[in-house]
């Protein structure tokens, strides 16, 4: 792995720190009028979520890990596993659920997905903002029941739950916020 300098930070950078492996979510190039200068950064854990502030002394050597990102498509489920195939090798692989993380909650039948490998294991799944499935169960909304803002549980084809307004019914196709799991719109 190449070690760089922390003068040559770029936001979305993926750094080797600690046994783990962070991205910089930002960061800031600090020159006091006494001392020597710093560089002061904002670090995501690439498997866990978890934010942390840490300070480096400016010129400090890190060793950046280079992420290997691939454009898949998901073919279907094997039982517990999913099928991807790399569109540009066509070569197939089998991944975990808990690889996926939340994104297995919108994956249908050739969607597609970036997914980040690291020395063979996946560390990272990106998937649109917002995808458009279909409603396989929600109780019907009754006539006459107009309350502002009222909601609904509704489960979609993937299995997950949301809630949805009172006018959608099963059949119809919805948008969703991956990011929040929430409903935008009908389609």
């Amino acid at each position: 792995m190449p070690a760089i300098s922390t003068n040559d930070f770029k936001t979305g950078m993926t750094l080797e720190l600690d046994n783990g492996l962070w991205t910089v979510v930002e960061f800031q190039h600090v020159k006091p009028g006494k001392g020597g200068a710093f560089v002061r950064s904002k670090l995501k854990n690439v498997r866990t979520g978890q934010v942390v502030d840490k300070t480096f002394n400016a010129g400090v050597r890190v060793e950046q890990a280079i992420l290997d990102k691939r454009d898949m498509q998901f073919l279907y489920r094997d039982g517990n596993e999913y099928i991807f195939m790399d569109t540009e090798s066509y070569d197939q692989m089998q991944v975990a659920p808990s690889a996926l993380g939340e994104a297995a909650d919108y994956l249908v039948e050739n969607s597609t997905a970036i997914l980040a490998m690291y020395q063979g294991e996946i560390v990272n799944v990106e998937i649109p903002a917002s995808v458009e499935l279909q409603i396989t169960e929600t109780e019907p909304g009754i006539q006459g029941d107009r309350v502002s803002g009222a909601r609904k549980p509704a489960t979609l084809e993937t299995g997950k739950v949301i809630q949805v307004p009172l006018f959608v019914n099963v059949g119809e196709r919805v948008k969703v916020d991956t990011r929040s799991g929430e409903y935008i719109t009908r389609v």
